[in-house]
């Protein structure tokens, strides 16, 4: 076994588990960062990246408010990372617009955004002019429309590129194709078992995303993970040309600043079948083309699937494994890149704390 060369041993390298190295990293800490594949590799790089709180949040929960607190936290997240890097981050804060293509659905989205604004999330009612204005290529003939003016989008490949350059200038040892196997707390430290052999440290982070499950901590049941496939296809479209986010439903529209113009998404518990169901995919389009009629006569120039990290409860598991040295930091659902910032910031600062006090809180307290 290696010696206790690290502070931090983490598993898990997409945007939660690459975000939190960064954070102990800037702290001075000694991480090593094991990822079973490659850096982003998962849901971190499928996602659309929606930072869309005004499309996800109905009700108050402090999961709903670690999401909006991470909203706030983004653009100096990706400012920080740009300038300590040099790596450009696509990230636009445009906005978003949901549409009613019925007066059922107008009652509808009228309740939500009132419940909405009680949480702090703003919304404004757009007029047929409005909305020719902010969407010239959305639907003109709804029988509403509302604006989101918080709501952005970011690329989260250009966020994971960053983070890799950040993490390697601050010396964070990653290893990739290192599958993290086990978890074992004894007395103050963490023994973390890979295919490559074990590993020693103070403290460890679980951050799998939707394969934690598969590595279980020694004498503690976690909540259970598991995949929930989502299908997405892309367009090229002239770039600048949709504007905010454009959201029908469930369905949603975004644009990259290089045109490329992503529809999605489908929503299904298959396990880790990576399959891209044509079905699934005529069928976003055709939603898709419903809101965006200039997408009728497109045909996808990429389409794909991703495995949103789910969690039984319907909340994230952040925090400490109580009694131990082990920190959860998985389960995000839809939200992860949302919640990168936010739940790098907790974890970080969590694990900083209690290595000074000794002392461990409950498992998913916020």
């Amino acid at each position: 076994m290696e010696g206790m060369a690290f502070d931090t041993i983490i598993a898990g390298g997409g945007i939660i588990g690459c975000s939190i190295a960064w954070r102990l990293a800037q702290r001075g800490l000694r991480v090593l960062l094991l990822e079973a594949a490659r850096l982003g590799a998962e849901a971190s790089s499928a996602g659309a990246g929606m930072l869309a709180p005004g499309g996800e949040i109905e009700e108050r929960s402090p999961w709903n408010d670690l999401a909006l607190e991470s909203l706030k936290l983004y653009p100096g997240f990706v400012a920080e990372l740009s300038e300590e890097t040099g790596c450009p981050i696509d990230f636009q804060r445009l906005g978003a617009v949901d549409v009613a293509l019925s007066r059922k659905e107008w009652g509808e989205l009228e309740a939500r955004g009132q419940r909405q604004a009680a949480l702090g999330i703003p919304s404004c009612q757009l007029t047929s002019r409005d909305l020719a204005q902010h969407a010239p290529l959305a639907r003109q003939d709804v029988a509403g429309a509302l604006f989101y003016p918080q709501d952005a989008l970011v690329d989260p490949r250009d966020i994971m590129a960053a983070l890799r350059s950040a993490c390697e200038a601050r010396s964070v040892e990653i290893r990739e194709g290192a599958r993290v196997t086990a978890m074992r707390a004894r007395g103050g430290s963490v023994i973390v078992e890979t295919s490559s052999g074990p590993f020693e440290a103070p403290a460890a982070v679980l951050a799998a995303g939707a394969w934690s499950s598969e590595i279980p901590v020694e004498g503690h049941l976690l909540p259970r993970a598991f995949p929930i496939r989502g299908h997405l296809a892309g367009y090229q479209l002239e770039p600048h040309s949709l504007g905010p986010l454009l959201r029908w439903g469930r369905s949603y529209l975004l644009q990259r600043s290089s045109g490329f113009t992503i529809a999605g998404t489908s929503s299904e518990q298959v396990g880790f079948d990576r399959t891209v169901k044509p079905a699934a995919i005529a069928e976003i389009h055709k939603r898709a083309a419903e809101v965006l009629p200039v997408l009728a006569a497109c045909q996808p120039v990429e389409t794909w699937v991703g495995f949103r990290p789910a969690v039984e409860g319907d909340r994230p598991a952040i925090g400490p494994v109580a009694d131990t040295g082990v920190w959860l930091a998985y389960g995000h659902y839809r939200n992860g890149i949302l919640m990168a910032p936010g739940t790098a910031q907790r974890v970080a600062q969590g694990i900083i704390a209690s290595s000074e006090k000794g002392l461990s809180a409950p498992c998913g307290r916020p």
